[in-house]
């Protein structure tokens, strides 16, 4: 690839996480029930607080498309980090996916019975798929880049 390539999908990855930071940081002022709450009492509601812990999977997996993309741009990817990367995101896109499931399972338990869940459900399940989906794609590529490793290693052991 070339490096202008490389660089604009870096870029692309940096925009992304400071986009979604700039949501988890507005996004509780806007709810509903931070209508009358002073500051503290919005930032460390239970609810919001998972999110944030929620979203530790989403960066590390940004992290880890970015280093993937520098293992790239270096020419290393067939090497035993990129696969590292790629099992990192497989592994990130698992546990955002449950932990979304989580979430939704809990309000449509334990919701407001005024209120209507089927917006944060649909939420729920579009982002469940989006997650399951790379998941699914994070461990395709892998075995694919981890045969390509395996038979790269074997050529270096046994030049023909």
């Amino acid at each position: 690839m070339k490096r202008i390539s490389i660089i604009f999908l870096q870029a692309v990855i940096v925009l992304i996480g400071m986009a979604a930071r700039t949501v988890l940081i507005w996004f509780p002022l806007t709810e509903g029930r931070a209508t009358n709450l002073d500051l503290f009492s919005i930032y460390f509601d239970p609810f919001i607080l998972y999110g944030y812990a929620t979203s530790i999977a989403f960066f590390v997996a940004l992290h880890q498309a970015f280093k993937l993309l520098g293992y790239i741009g270096q020419n290393k990817v067939f090497s035993s980090n990129s696969v590292k990367a790629l099992k990192s995101i497989k592994y990130c896109a698992i546990a955002l996916s449950i932990l979304i499931v989580a979430a939704g399972l809990y309000i449509r338990m334990f919701h407001n019975k005024k209120d209507d869940p089927a917006g944060f459900l649909a939420i729920c399940i579009v982002t469940t798929f989006v997650s399951i989906v790379v998941a699914t794609a994070a461990a395709i590529f892998e075995k694919i880049l981890q045969n390509a490793v395996d038979m790269k290693s074997e050529l270096d052991k046994n030049p023909i």
